[in-house]
Parts: structure tokens; sequence; C-alpha cells
């Protein structure tokens, strides 16, 4: 008995201290915004007041463009997915990117509202902060969503509609990143308060890329420190909540404008099949799939996915 109860208790501080451990070499508690600008809101970057909140932007490329163009990135990620796409098109074309709240260097919601008809009246907000009356919405993912629907409420203000691997339809993944999964499990709440392991951030990236092998440190770093933005692990839970997958997917039959459906092939997190419903659902929609590429295809390979972009731009 006493052997038994010294083995009990070796292995009870062994894993008090493997608890120890995983704690110390994990802790990240949330970081201030000004913390994190240096690094990730360099010139041309911008912060607006917008509904009580600072609002980092780009509004790049040429000024007399009667139609720019706006990128929406998806859930946990940033305007820098867009960069390879603003770098091709700002020479001919004003494109405006941002950090919707709730990511980046933005931050929540102050209201903690995340429900999609939210997000659409701050792009109002934001179009009539800018003095913008029209514009083609591209987003991704989430901002795929919200480009949708931002479409469908506000017709008049959206002339051209691009869908990149867009929610919309109820989830049918074969894969989803951990980070996610974790986001929506509430009693972990206390613990991802401030726990984050780096090495779950890498694994969400590599898995919503078709080649795993493209995500380096770099990349793995700007998902990693924007998600310790002061206020963003709370607003990625709440919005998990407040806004569910399928969500008023019945009236995307509605839409009625030129749209281009772009989609990864690869994608786990919203199968291509998704984007077959998208281009049934949307008369005259045109769909561009690349075989090799996953959910994030703009990040993952903008020279190919913005050639595709271009061709519908000027057709």
């Amino acid at each position: 008995m006493k052997r038994l109860a010294k083995a009990l208790l070796a292995a009870v501080l062994f894993l008090l201290v493997a608890i120890g451990g995983f704690i110390t070499l994990n802790w990240a508690p949330d970081r201030p915004v000004h913390d994190l600008t240096a690094r990730w809101a360099p010139a041309p970057s911008q912060f607006v007041t917008l509904e009580g909140m600072q609002v980092h932007l780009r509004d790049e490329g040429r000024r007399d463009d009667p139609l720019p163009i706006l990128l929406l990135h998806g859930t946990s990620a940033s305007l820098h997915t867009w960069e390879g796409w603003v770098g091709a098109l700002k020479a001919q074309r004003r494109v405006i990117s941002l950090d919707l709240p709730g990511f980046g260097l933005t931050g929540p919601f102050p209201d903690g509202d995340y429900r999609v008809e939210h997000y659409s009246r701050f792009l109002t907000t934001l179009l009539d902060h800018l003095d913008v009356p029209r514009v083609i919405v591209a987003g991704n993912s989430f901002g795929g969503q919200l480009a949708w629907r931002f479409a469908l409420e506000q017709p008049q203000r959206v002339a051209r509609l691009v869908l990149v691997d867009a929610a919309g339809y109820p989830r049918n993944a074969t894969s989803v990143p951990l980070a996610f999964r974790l986001a929506q499990v509430p009693a972990l709440a206390p613990l991802m308060a401030n726990l984050l392991p780096r090495s779950m951030i890498e694994a969400s990236v590599r898995n919503v890329y078709g080649d795993p092998d493209k995500v380096d440190e770099a990349l793995i770093d700007r998902y990693y420190e924007l998600a310790l933005r002061a206020g963003n692990r709370q607003a990625l839970r709440r919005r998990f909540a407040q806004a569910p997958s399928g969500e008023a997917h019945g009236r995307i039959a509605e839409l009625n404008l030129p749209t281009l459906i772009l989609w990864g092939g690869r994608d786990g997190l919203i199968p291509p099949d998704n984007a077959e419903r998208f281009r049934r659902d949307i008369a005259g929609s045109r769909l561009v799939v690349f075989d090799d590429l996953g959910h994030v295809p703009q990040e993952e390979d903008p020279a190919r996915t913005v050639a595709a972009l271009t061709s519908f731009l000027y057709r």
C-alpha cells in the first residue's frame, strides 16, 4: 500500500509540474493595442474613430476611382490577408481594407453585438465616413458572408460582389482549425482568456492552407500576435455564438448583381460544394476553383487569384 501511495503521489506531482510547465510556456494575457501597432500598422495604415472604436484601415490607390474595392477578411484574420491583392490593384484602383471589429488591431465592438446585421450597419458607417457612395465588395470566409449580406441590405451601394471561400450555407466542414473548435467551448473561456499556445495558432493556420509548407514564421507571428490584441479572444467567442453558420442562407438567391466566386479546392473548413451552391443560387455568377489552394486562396497565392479578379472587373 505504501508503495502504491508513493506511486500515486509521484504521478500527481508529475502531473502538477507538467500542468505548471504548460501554463508557464503558454501564458499569453491580452496585449494593449499600442504594443502591436509598430509592427502591424506601418504606413499606409491609419486609425479612424467609428462607433467608439479606433478602426484600423488602409485606403490606397487612385483617389479618382469612381468605384473603389472594399476588402473584408475572415474570422481571426486581418487586413494583412489582402496585401498581395492590394499591391497588384492599387496602381489602377482605389482599394480599402480594414480590420473588422473583433479582429486585428480594431478590437471589439463596444456593445458586444457581433450579429451580421451590426457588421453591415458598421460598413455603412465606414463608407459614409470615407465619402464612398458605391463599391465593389470582396470578402473571404466570414468576410464573404458579410459581403453578400451587405449587398442584400444595401444594394444601392454594391456594384459587384466577389466571394472568396465565403461562409453562407449551413456548415459542412471536413476540417476545422483547433483554435476555432476551442473558441466554441464555453467551459474553456476562463482558461483561454490568458493561455494561447503558439503551436495551436501554427496548426490552425497550416490547416487552412492548401500547401501547409507555405506557412512561415512571420505569418504565424501575425496571426498569433493579433489574436492577443486586448478583447479579441472574447469577441471571437461571442461572434461564434451570435452569428451561427447558415443564418439567412435562403436569401442568397435574391442576389442580383455581377458576382465572382473564387474557391480553394482543398478548403476543408468551407468545402468546394459550397462554391457550387453559390454558383447555382446567384444567377449569372462566375466560379473559378483553384484546385491546389485552401481556405484563404487570396493569401496563399495572391498572383493567381487577383488575376481572376482582374479578369472579372474588366470583362
